[in-house]
């Protein structure tokens, strides 16, 4: 399945089939795990994966109800150091594990800041110098979603994205890039547009800068970001931008990669993330 395709077939499960995935499946994604451990900014995620089936039923209900999500039997979990953008690192590494599970038939749901974090982080054994930003529950989606799915995905605007015009632009930050000028990324472009953000804010902004490179900013919304303490949950929403505009590129045989530290003209509201470079 091509990157475009995992991308537009990716969706926010909350109701799944309580039918065990086969382990063949959970050792796929374990091998995942190893596959997609580090990110742009060089931190190591660590990830590891939860099966109730090897639970007692105690340690089940000590984990809560996770919100909106029901039937689920097996979550993904991740972990990083407290380090500068290893959160960003986290996303984008959680978020390319996610697609290939879209691509095998499974069901996910970016969770970070609606599960109790004490439990999970036991379970984890989260250490003293790490956070745990998100979770995602991972298993096969229920037939018919459930009220509360259609409820959620009504209320979080998830099937609402803003248009190019608000979030490309062309060097001066300010003049709308449309797809025609994208060229060859303009699938690179799409592919942030349709990504998943806390709320749907969708806090991702590109230019394109006089050489025609691709620099990457943040629109923080600081009641968002910054509602969790440590957690920066729009820096996990900036590194799924990074995959996905990442994979789209390659996908056209765009050979590059994100550079986290590179120079960039300052923009008023923007906080730069990282330039793709070819």
């Amino acid at each position: 399945m091509k990157a475009m395709e995992k991308i537009q077939r990716r969706r926010s499960v909350r109701s799944y089939d309580p039918r065990p995935v086969e382990p063949e499946i959970k050792e796929r994604l374990r091998q995942l795990f190893q596959e997609h451990n580090t990110g742009p900014f060089g931190t190591a995620v660590r990830f590891a994966l939860l099966d109730f089936e090897e639970l007692d039923p105690r340690e089940i209900k000590s984990l809560g109800t996770y919100g909106m999500v029901r039937g689920a039997r097996l979550y993904i979990l991740a972990a990083v150091k407290d380090v500068p953008g290893s959160q960003l690192d986290l996303g984008y590494c959680l978020e390319k594990i996610i697609l290939e599970a879209t691509a095998m038939g499974l069901g996910t749901c970016w969770l970070g800041g609606t599960f109790r974090r004490s439990s999970f982080a036991r379970q984890m054994g989260l250490a003293e110098d790490e956070l745990m930003p998100a979770v995602t529950p991972v298993g096969y989606p229920a037939e018919s979603a459930a009220l509360q799915d259609r409820v959620a995905r009504v209320g979080a605007r998830s099937t609402q994205r803003k248009p190019w015009s608000e979030l490309f632009f062309s060097a001066d930050g300010k003049t709308p890039l449309t797809e025609n000028e994208a060229g060859a990324y303009r699938d690179a472009l799409e592919a942030v547009r349709l990504g998943p953000s806390a709320k749907n804010r969708q806090p991702w902004r590109i230019v394109r800068d006089e050489k025609g490179r691709y620099h990457l900013y943040l629109k923080e919304d600081r009641i968002i970001n910054r509602a969790f303490g440590k957690i920066r949950l729009q820096h996990l929403d900036m590194g799924i931008a990074m995959a996905h505009f990442e994979l789209a590129a390659r996908e056209w045989g765009i050979e590059g990669r994100w550079e986290p530290r590179a120079a960039a003209v300052p923009l008023p509201g923007l906080e730069h993330i990282a330039l793709w470079e070819e």
